[in-house]
């Protein structure tokens, strides 16, 4: 594989080409592993892309050098939601969501603010997103869907 200067490594030609494919408003899904991410891309729209080598952070990290998120959205960032019962059985939300508001905060200069959806909303509004990136991320609720912006 050819490599290019300033392309973080972990930036698959695939995803690559999706990233630069999408338009104003397409979603992407960063999946964490226990995501059924063939399975969400097979009842939908939605391109499958492995990253299962890397982290989402690492991944998102790499994407938001750059992606623009969407600023004519409240939320240009989505969670998947804790179900009832775990929210029952006491189970917190992944500190992974702070740090992804934060590493998005941070690389669009701003403030971002994430939207949580139900399980099944999320994986409604996944099938119809532009790709699925299946991550190698070992934590439980790591989902994240990121909507582009404009440069």
């Amino acid at each position: 594989m050819g490599r290019l200067k300033n392309i973080p490594d972990v930036l698959s030609p695939d995803l690559l080409h999706a990233l630069s494919s999408m338009g104003h408003g397409d979603r992407i899904v960063l999946a964490d592993a226990n995501y059924p991410a063939r399975t969400t891309c097979d009842k939908g729209t939605a391109k499958l892309i492995n990253c299962q080598g890397h982290s989402i952070p690492t991944v998102l990290e790499a994407i938001l050098q750059l992606f623009p998120l969407d600023t004519y959205v409240d939320s240009p960032i989505q969670f998947m939601d804790l179900t009832e019962s775990d929210k029952a059985a006491g189970k917190k939300p992944p500190k992974l969501w702070s740090q992804y508001t934060d590493m998005c905060s941070k690389a669009e200069g701003r403030t971002v603010k994430p939207d949580l959806l139900e399980r099944f909303q999320f994986y409604d509004e996944a099938k119809d997103a532009y790709a699925v990136v299946a991550t190698g991320e070992t934590a439980q609720y790591a989902n994240i869907i990121l909507r582009k912006g404009v440069i």
